[in-house]
């Protein structure tokens, strides 16, 4: 087990923010992109960061989007449509938004729409 999963979100959360803020984006937008991979609207995400939810928890209640398959490419040099252990796809799945996110991809691309 990674050590990551039993990680709190909240503790990677501000660094997502300073990732895509310091490429010129805004949290609102970075909240989109979790709101669209995992459905969590913005009271249900501050309700995890405030309750210092792990990771393995906040995959656990959230309602993965029918098109996080769609999401490839690679992070931290894995290819996240290889990864073998859902939980750490799902991680990487995030890991690759907040990363178009910061390099300035369009919004519509970065959600797939």
């Amino acid at each position: 087990m990674s050590r990551i999963f039993t990680t709190s979100f909240a503790s990677v959360y501000p660094h997502y923010v300073a990732k895509v803020e310091k490429k010129g984006r805004t949290k609102a937008e970075l909240d989109q992109v979790v709101e669209w991979l995992t459905g969590f609207d913005e009271a249900a995400l501050r309700h995890h960061l405030e309750a210092g939810t792990t990771f393995q928890d906040f995959f656990a209640e959230a309602q993965l989007n029918p098109h996080a398959p769609s999401i490839t490419g690679v992070v931290c040099g894995i290819r996240v449509e290889d990864v073998e252990d859902p939980l750490m796809q799902k991680i990487r799945y995030l890991d690759k938004l907040v990363d178009e996110l910061a390099r300035g991809r369009a919004m519509a691309k970065v959600l797939r729409s």
